[in-house]
């Protein structure tokens, strides 16, 4: 009997490509290929990023990779646009982050560029030398806590970003399950795992409250693309006409799982222009890779299914905001 054919490789050796690296997608080239039954497509590759040292050298599925087009530049471009904008325009991080990591000097954009986000669409300035990694002493140098983000909220945001900015579509408001109730039920069952009255538990409940505290500064200033500002706008004018009373207020009770994930996948570059100590830096890795896994898990319960389409006279109002 002939054995099962090994389906197609989807890249081939020496192939030009963009790999992810963390949350960012870096030029990279092929270096060679192995088969291997817990990787996706049967398949992993030796990947070389362009301008990094050989020892930067890695294995990786094939769901790390993409194609090298032009829609995929224009994604990648993008990514290190929008890093560029935050070390540029930074502002401090809120009191609670700051007492729960041992510093209150991290730093985040104060206002977003051109609607761009940590997916964002649009054609940015740079051209060619967008897809040239950092030199690799200058790159690594920086701390970071390497928050690793699961490879399906990657692309939950890559779907977000086409929506939006390709689609003209938006995340429906008030969320169905906002980041209060994502931050609280997390909370509740996170709890069980601490010993009450301990230092573990406070850090726990630090972290998840400047992290709401953190979400609802960082919502209007860097999270929205320019498509979804005259939505924001709709959305503090609903929050004044309904008073203190109002059943959504705030940015954390109406917003949800997609505007929440694409804060966490700016962390580790934000938390980078911080003067955190590598202690501090490691405890406020420890309860975000926890979250971040969490939430990964949970995706069906918190991401919306469906996008609502706006009116045209939304989209013609948007284009010209």
């Amino acid at each position: 009997m002939a054995p099962p054919r090994q389906p197609a490789q989807p890249f081939a050796k020496d192939e030009r490509v963009l790999c992810f690296h963390h949350e960012m997608l870096y030029e990279a080239k092929i270096l060679d290929i192995q088969t291997s039954e817990g990787s996706e497509g049967g398949y992993q590759y030796k990947v070389h990023y362009k301008g990094w040292k050989n020892t930067w050298d890695d294995w990786v599925p094939a769901d790390r990779i993409r194609k090298f087009t032009e829609q995929n530049k224009e994604l990648a471009a993008q990514l290190h646009a929008q890093i560029k904008h935050l070390q540029k325009n930074s502002t401090k991080v809120p009191k609670k982050i700051g007492r729960a990591t041992g510093t209150d000097s991290a730093r985040v954009s104060e206002e977003r560029s051109s609607g761009m986000g940590v997916l964002a669409g649009g054609r940015g300035p740079r051209r060619a030398r967008d897809y040239d990694l950092e030199q690799e002493d200058g790159f690594h140098a920086r701390p970071s806590i390497k928050l690793p983000v699961p490879d399906h909220i990657k692309g939950i945001l890559v779907d977000d970003w086409e929506n939006i900015t390709k689609n003209n579509q938006l995340v429906p408001l008030p969320h169905p399950h906002p980041v209060d109730k994502i931050i609280n039920d997390y909370l509740e069952e996170e709890r069980q795992n601490r010993e009450p009255n301990s230092a573990h538990l406070d850090i726990l409940e630090e972290t998840m409250a400047g992290l709401k505290e953190y979400f609802e500064k960082a919502l209007s200033r860097i999270l929205l693309y320019r498509f979804e500002r005259p939505q924001y706008h709709e959305i503090r004018k609903l929050w004044d006409q309904a008073g203190e009373d109002g059943p959504n207020k705030t940015v954390c009770d109406t917003y949800g799982a997609e505007h929440l994930a694409r804060l966490l996948v700016s962390l580790p570059e934000l938390v980078a222009q911080t003067t955190m100590d590598q202690q501090s830096v490691a405890r406020l890795r420890e309860e975000l890779v926890k979250f971040t896994t969490w939430l990964g898990k949970n995706t069906k319960n918190y991401f919306v299914s469906e996008y609502e389409t706006p009116s045209q006279k939304y989209i013609d109002h948007a284009r010209s905001f």
